[in-house]
């Protein structure tokens, strides 16, 4: 984008913003708060990402859940202006259990196969979504393989996560049926007041296993154990989650944040395959 980002959205929304102030916290895209002539208030986001596939996710979330998240305003491949959502990214335990509910109720929503009807994008990682029968067979296929081709790794990882995909038939279980899932959900992508969820943002949506998203909350700590208290009140949680699988669905995570930051990811990475025994 070479024309100043105010300027991008005058042009997109028909108003000027009278104050433009750059907001901390995206890893991946510049993103900036806003207050436009006619009164509005929004967020706009620019950078290399396609920010009209995010837009896409967020309009889609609001047809077909009753998960909360902004409105989008304009999406394009370069610019994404959204409703502007009062919250913080620090959570309660009232927070959790909140999310807890909303998250339970999407996982509600199911299909008959997973994958997506389009790919999809985590930060500026591709996420191909092959509609697929077998859950364990889309997760190593589409998820572990598929950033083990798409970025660099030493060729010790390479084995090593190669030999987890061949014996992911028994580590990990098929559900009982493909549930729809946020994606991302870490603690800045969540914005919370008062005890409640304002909204999820940043969404990296298909239809998967519920655990994986479990994992990922867990991996990054976002909500403790008031969340998953609660959400076993409305969904359960396997035995052997916390104890195994969520380590194998770690590594998803894991491989992209050594792909695209490298330090201290690769320690985790490796303690992890340790800890599964490869």
């Amino acid at each position: 984008m070479t024309t100043p980002p105010e300027a991008e959205v005058d042009a997109a929304l028909g108003s000027a913003p009278v104050s433009f102030t750059a907001l901390s916290g995206g890893q991946i895209g510049t993103v900036y708060r806003a207050r436009l002539a006619d009164g509005r208030r929004v967020v706009a986001k620019v950078g290399e990402t396609p920010l009209d596939l995010e837009g896409w996710m967020l309009r889609f979330l609001a047809s077909h859940s009753d998960l909360p998240v902004p409105a989008v305003h304009h999406a394009s491949s370069d610019l994404l202006v959204i409703e502007y959502v009062d919250g913080e990214t620090s959570h309660d335990a009232a927070v959790a259990r909140d999310a807890a509910d909303r998250l339970a109720a999407l996982h509600d929503r199911q299909a008959s196969s997973y994958g997506f009807e389009r790919d999809t994008v985590v930060g500026p990682v591709h996420q191909p979504n092959p509609w697929t029968d077998s859950w364990v067979a889309f997760y190593r296929d589409h998820r572990l393989r598929q950033v083990l081709s798409a970025r660099e790794f030493a060729p010790e990882t390479r084995e090593r996560v190669e030999a987890v995909c061949a014996d992911l038939d028994g580590l990990l279980a098929e559900p009982d049926s493909p549930s729809l899932i946020h994606g991302d959900v870490w603690t800045t992508n969540v914005l919370s007041r008062d005890g409640r969820v304002t909204a999820f943002l940043d969404p990296a949506v298909y239809y998967a296993h519920p655990e994986i998203e479990l994992a990922y909350i867990d991996w990054t700590g976002t909500f403790g154990e008031a969340f998953f208290e609660r959400y076993r009140e409305h969904r359960g949680i396997e035995p052997g989650f916390f104890e195994h699988r969520r380590y194998v669905y770690r590594l998803y995570p894991l491989l992209i944040h050594v792909s695209l930051f490298g330090g201290q990811y690769h320690d985790a990475l490796d303690r992890t395959l340790d800890r599964l025994g490869y």
